[in-house]
């Protein structure tokens, strides 16, 4: 007896978890905040291959690119929790181009990551957005990304970011300058929290102490995950303005690693630096997170910024000048310490 072939059912990529149409239906969305970050040298449109970028109209004598890529982190489980995705795009570009500040280098353009198990268009238009306002913070284009839903990689509603800066500066203004010297001085210019490191060492004390991201904690006015995902300050448009008045001599982006790894990445072999710790006071969620973990303060200086997110090196005679000019841009500056012989940071 011969059997009847039954004809299959016809499978798209729908079937398997992808959807070209909410892909289609996201580049819709954000299209209008792309649009917004254009500048000289892009239009900031979206849908090529590739982004294009005319580096000839910015009229640079003698350029030099550089360029930076970093991610947020666990902080991205916080605002996942507690779906706040509106701010952790601010925090994606913020870690590239402060990366790429320091270098004395002005942000050029920029392209985003966006991974998933399942494409939640509102979510990642969300996303999206917050990318689009840290650009502008940073006066750089977005020029391009690149959203993959790859199911089974990711479960629920998760998703990961990278982010790449590209930026540029005069060959002759590329920092660290080599004449860095005891009795330099060292600047400092707040950060607005954790920014975006030592979040899996915060999360591992709240859980400790069976404190929620929902939770009100005493001495906050909001919920501590909302409180934990205060966007990384961008600080491109205060450094580029300083920089045209004052003779920087070195910056360093206090990421992971603290003012104790970051700091000595941009001195010469033979020096070191003197921390003033009585300078600034602790802020109170580094505090709250100390007094919880019982965490040493050596490691605290290690793992958090500590209220600290860029070190700027000056001359002596120029630090004053360079503390107005920066209180002028609206922040907080302050002497935090010296340049000193020997290696590494030393803390009193």
């Amino acid at each position: 007896m011969v059997q009847k072939s039954q004809k299959k059912q016809n499978t798209s990529y729908a079937d398997a978890g992808v959807s070209i149409d909410a892909g289609d239906e996201l580049v819709k969305r954000i299209k209008p905040f792309v649009k917004a970050t254009a500048r000289i040298g892009s239009n900031a449109e979206i849908g090529g291959f590739g982004g294009v970028f005319d580096l000839a109209k910015c009229k640079f004598k003698d350029p030099v690119l550089v360029s930076g890529t970093d991610g947020v982190g666990t902080k991205l489980k916080i605002a996942q929790e507690i779906k706040k995705h509106d701010t952790i795009g601010i925090d994606l570009v913020a870690m590239s181009v402060n990366d790429i500040i320091v270098q004395g280098a002005e942000p050029l353009f920029f392209l985003d990551y966006f991974a998933c198990g399942k494409l939640d268009v509102k979510i990642a238009t969300a996303v999206v957005k917050g990318i689009a306002e840290g650009c502008k913070q940073a006066a750089c284009a977005l020029i391009g990304g690149e959203t993959a839903e790859m199911p089974g990689m990711y479960q629920g509603e998760e998703y990961d970011l990278a982010g790449f800066a590209v930026g540029a500066v005069e060959r002759k203004k590329i920092l660290p300058q080599k004449n860095i010297k005891a009795g330099d001085v060292l600047i400092a210019i707040p950060s607005s929290g954790l920014h975006s490191n030592g979040f899996s060492l915060a999360r591992k004390v709240l859980a400790d102490n069976k404190i929620k991201f929902t939770d009100k904690v005493a001495g906050f006015k909001k919920p501590i995950g909302e409180e934990l995902l205060i966007p990384t300050k961008i600080y491109v448009k205060q450094i580029l303005n300083l920089l045209k008045k004052v003779d920087v001599k070195a910056m360093a982006h206090i990421t992971g690693g603290g003012i104790t790894e970051n700091l000595p990445r941009v001195l010469p072999e033979k020096c070191g630096a003197e921390i003033n710790l009585r300078s600034w006071k602790l802020p109170a969620i580094f505090k709250l997170l100390q007094e919880k973990g019982n965490i040493l303060e050596s490691e605290m200086l290690r793992a958090f910024n500590c209220g600290v997110g860029m070190i700027l090196v000056v001359d002596a005679k120029n630090s004053q000048k360079a503390i107005q000019l920066l209180k002028t841009s609206g922040e907080k500056a302050f002497e935090i310490g010296k340049i000193s012989k020997g290696k590494g940071v030393r803390y009193n």
